[in-house]
């Protein structure tokens, strides 16, 4: 057995082990701190929004208080959106659009939806720039009854706990170089399978869900975003990270099947963005007005077809 040429960590061949993972888990070191990041927007935001812990995260004596935030008692009588950043931690623009649609946008819903926020469901990937959770876990496939990835346990209990259906549920993503340099990469290594590279697509796109198709809703979300950023093109297969293109800037994916974060609520109304910050055509700030107004046109999209 001969150690992984394309990646530092696990034998070719053969998925890890804790011994792996151990190694893995020493090899990230922080490099932001949801503290100073993300914490103080949050409670800045206390006399607009009522703010919720959810739960909390304790690895290797490092402790992560999980919050979401609600724009007031919720109303029977109004629709129920919910709206995620950061499963993925390293996806920087999911978290800062989230808080950047709380401090500029969402009082414009006020008497129209119930809206639940939770702007960082990942604070321990978040700080290290990961993709994964402290144990190897890719939170985006782990959705499912007993999952064994803390954050997905604990915003499934919330998402339970709340009164009535959801309308919509959009999830703020980014499809980033690093995709293809580590996590894909390691995600094989972590499985014990061959690395087959790919290629990364220089734009904005959308991920419908394939059991829940809503072609309208994920069009006039790509509407808006194109007014603000450049929308991905297919490669030379009419293919988006490896999907087919069903429309402008929209892949599908089985999303129940996958146990991705969108698919959990039910609602009528699902979308994952992804956003491309490393393209030379765009900005963090471009990035993040990009999540805003994905968060804004599939509002008002879902209310005006509630």
């Amino acid at each position: 057995m001969t150690s992984n040429s394309f990646y530092p960590i696990g034998l070719s061949g053969k998925a890890w082990t804790e011994n792996e993972r151990n190694q893995w888990r020493a090899s990230q070191s922080q490099q932001r701190l949801y503290g100073d990041d993300v914490l103080p927007r949050i409670m800045a935001l206390a006399d607009r929004f009522e703010i919720r812990t959810y739960g909390q995260l304790n690895y290797a004596g490092e402790a992560y208080t999980l919050y979401a935030l609600r724009n007031g008692i919720p109303d029977q009588n109004l629709p129920t959106a919910l709206i995620t950043g950061g499963v993925h931690g390293y996806e920087t623009s999911g978290v800062m659009g989230a808080l950047q649609f709380l401090e500029t946008r969402a009082a414009e819903y006020a008497g129209k939806a119930n809206l639940l926020v939770v702007p960082c469901v990942s604070p321990w990937a978040y700080e290290r720039v990961n993709r994964w959770s402290y144990d190897a876990i890719d939170p985006n496939r782990s959705f499912y009854p007993d999952s064994p990835a803390i954050e997905c346990a604990a915003l499934m209990e919330l998402v339970a706990a709340q009164a009535g259906s959801f309308l919509l549920h959009i999830d703020l993503h980014e499809t980033t170089d690093s995709d293809e340099s580590e996590f894909r990469p390691a995600l094989a290594a972590r499985d014990g399978e061959d690395f087959v590279p790919g290629a990364i697509p220089d734009g904005f796109y959308l991920v419908d869900d394939s059991g829940n198709s809503q072609p309208a809703f994920q069009t006039a979300i790509i509407k808006a975003v194109e007014q603000v950023t450049h929308i991905a093109p297919p490669d030379d297969d009419r293919k988006i990270i490896g999907a087919p293109v069903v429309a402008h800037g929209v892949i599908e994916y089985p999303q129940a099947k996958y146990a991705m974060c969108a698919s959990m609520t039910g609602a009528r109304f699902t979308t994952t963005t992804e956003v491309y910050p490393d393209s030379p055509r765009a900005t963090s700030a471009v990035c993040n007005d990009a999540q805003v107004t994905a968060v804004c046109a599939a509002l008002d999209f879902a209310l005006a077809h509630a």
